[in-house]
């Protein structure tokens, strides 16, 4: 019997869920970047940022924590096809850590745009 689109969703949800959840359990770089979202997103209130500032904050977050995720599961996904030391999983594995180092770079870039201002005002 074929389920409605409506489980499928549901069930879709549930786990998109449970790995949000293994990687906030589980992996040390997506605890580091949930810690600092945390504190920048403490910070967004207590500036009293912008709802723009809000928007593109939010989304420099979920480009991180997206960047990170995907490349856990490479990460993961590679460990798992060549468990020993491959040249080519090598260079994989670091160019997916490269894409991560542009979405980081990229939110500095944001956050400083957004807060050396407000910074710079305290003074």
């Amino acid at each position: 019997m074929k389920e409605n689109f409506i489980t499928n969703r549901i069930r879709s949800v549930k786990y998109a869920v449970r790995g949000a959840y293994y990687l906030i359990k589980t992996e040390a770089s997506i605890q580091a970047q949930v810690f600092i979202a945390t504190l920048v997103i403490i910070a967004g209130f207590l500036f009293k940022i912008s709802l723009i500032e809000w928007v593109v904050q939010i989304f420099a977050i979920g480009m991180i924590l997206t960047a990170e995720g995907m490349n856990t599961a490479l990460e993961k996904t590679c460990d798992f096809i060549h468990s020993d030391y491959h040249k080519q999983i090598g260079f994989i594995k670091d160019v997916a850590a490269g894409a991560v180092f542009f979405a980081a770079m990229t939110a500095i870039i944001v956050g400083l745009i957004i807060y050396l201002p407000k910074i710079i005002l305290l003074f």
